[in-house]
C-alpha cells in the first residue's frame, strides 16, 4: 500500500462538475492499493497517517498530528501509484489490486481513521476525479506499507 499525503489548507474532489467531497485545513491522502495488501497493511498506514505530526504546533515546529491539528481527510483512491515503468514509457498497473478488493481495502483505511476520530471525505473509486488542494509548505510525505 502507497499514499502520497500532502498537508493542505483546503482540497476537494469533483467527479463531472459535482463536488464530491472536500475537507478545510488537513491532510490530502492519494492511496494505492497493491496486490496482496491485507489487514495488516490497512493497519499499519492508518496508524502512520493518523500519527504524522507535520502540522506546525504554537512555536512554529512541525510537533502536532491531524488530531491536534483539528484537521480532515481527503481520502482518494489512485492506484496509478503502483504504475510499473521498468519496460518504457507506457505504465502497466499490474502491481495494482482489482477494484473489487481495492474498493474494500480503501474503505478500511477509510474506516480505521474514523475509528481513530479523524473527519474523513472521500474522492469517488473508479471514477474520473479532478482533485483540487492547496499545499501548505508543501508539505509532502511518501508512506509504503512494504517499507516501513
Amino acid at each position: 500500500m502507497i499514499a502520497v499525503l500532502q498537508r493542505v489548507t483546503r482540497g476537494k474532489v469533483d467527479v463531472g462538475s459535482k463536488e464530491v467531497g472536500s475537507i478545510e485545513r488537513g491532510i490530502v491522502v492519494l492511496l494505492g492499493i497493491a496486490r496482496g495488501d491485507s489487514e495488516s497493511d490497512v493497519l499499519w498506514m492508518s496508524k502512520r497517517i493518523a500519527s504524522l505530526r507535520i502540522f506546525s504546533d504554537e512555536a512554529g515546529k512541525m510537533n502536532w498530528d491531524i488530531h491536534q491539528a483539528q484537521g480532515s481527510i481527503l481520502l482518494v483512491s489512485q492506484f496509478t501509484l503502483l504504475a510499473d515503468l521498468s519496460s518504457g514509457n507506457r505504465p502497466g498497473f499490474t502491481h495494482a489490486e482489482e477494484p473489487t478488493i481495492a474498493r474494500i481495502r480503501c474503505g478500511e483505511v477509510a474506516a480505521q481513521l474514523v475509528g481513530r476520530g479523524i473527519r474523513v471525505a472521500h474522492g469517488e473509486f473508479g471514477a474520473n476525479m479532478l482533485v483540487s488542494l492547496e499545499n501548505d509548505g508543501p508539505v509532502t510525505i511518501v508512506l509504503d506499507s512494504k517499507r516501513p
